[in-house]
């Protein structure tokens, strides 16, 4: 990779319920699907103030950051996605952006191969912080 080259980097959070089901957005551009909450960093974030920043955009709470877990790969966006252990203020309410429709708690064997994995690797963080290409 040369000086000028540019690629991608987010910041997304992993949060569940009581039950063990995760938070995802139903995006309201593109194909509208469903991801975690988070997105990409703007010039002279770190990745912890890039993730507050869009949780609070996209969620209208702060979320409490408890640990960074894994960085992933994305060939299909050129994409580095930093993926944290998150959770929301107890009593918390959201109210979702413009850029999303929806809200719902997954069980995680319904999500996306690469969702799942993400998730998958948060849930059984051990102080190693994992990544993977997709």
């Amino acid at each position: 990779m040369a000086f000028d080259d540019r690629f991608r980097i987010s910041s997304h959070a992993v949060i569940l319920n009581a039950q063990g089901e995760v938070l995802l957005l139903q995006a309201s551009y593109g194909k509208q699907a469903w991801g975690l909450p988070g997105g990409a960093l703007e010039p002279g974030e770190t990745i912890h103030q890039a993730l507050q920043r869009e949780c609070l955009e996209e969620l209208g709470v702060a979320v409490q950051i408890d640990c960074l877990t894994g960085v992933y790969y994305h060939a299909e966006y050129e994409s580095q996605a930093c993926i944290f252990r998150c959770r929301l203020p107890e009593g918390a309410s959201l109210t979702l952006s413009d850029e999303h429709l929806a809200w719902r708690y997954w069980p995680l064997h319904d999500l996306s191969p690469v969702q799942r994995q993400r998730v998958a690797d948060c849930l059984a963080f051990d102080g190693v912080v994992r990544s993977a290409a997709f």
